[in-house]
């Protein structure tokens, strides 16, 4: 029976990089920094789905010491489809209707305000403006790796975000 919710794992191209960019940038806490994992472990745990010899660098991010948390992730031992390991394809648009995840979603207490911080930190919307669904205020962005995020200012606190409809 599953009991709860994990982690989110994002894929990117330096695991440093991106720690340092959701940490400076997004404000999210670094709980546990890069660390590399190869030996018999991770090859028997993974050799199926990486390439051997099996090697993932990762790091965990978030808000505080509790599941549900972005767990950072770099395969350095596999060679990318694209040239450009540092950004995604910037001729191929952003899409969140592809099969697979489609996006992060974050909560703020303060929507406008995060937004502004943002903007002001280089962040890229996809969104021109903010917009008001199902008892939330949203605005959606992404990383500098193409992972799509949406922001969410809840109407009432206490509540979960997915029942704030009609709140």
């Amino acid at each position: 029976m599953i009991v709860g919710l994990a982690h989110s794992a994002v894929c990117v191209p330096d695991v440093d990089a991106a720690a340092r960019w959701y940490s400076e940038v997004l404000g999210l806490r670094v709980l546990s920094p890069p660390y590399r994992m190869e030996g018999d472990a991770i090859e028997r745990d993974m050799s199926e789905l990486v390439p051997s010899p099996v090697v993932v660098k990762a790091a965990i991010v978030g808000t505080g010491d509790e599941d549900r948390v972005i767990e950072l992730i770099e395969y350095p031992n596999v060679e990318r489809t694209s040239p450009d390991t540092s950004m995604r394809d910037p001729s191929r648009p952003v899409s969140i209707v592809d099969p697979g995840l489609t996006h992060v979603g974050l909560v703020c207490d303060d929507l406008d305000a995060t937004r502004g911080d943002l903007e002001e930190r280089g962040v890229k919307f996809l969104t021109n403006a903010n917009a008001e669904v199902a008892g939330l205020r949203t605005a959606w962005f992404e990383d500098p790796w193409g992972t799509v995020f949406i922001l969410l200012e809840k109407k009432d606190a206490d509540r979960p975000y997915w029942r704030q409809f009609g709140s």
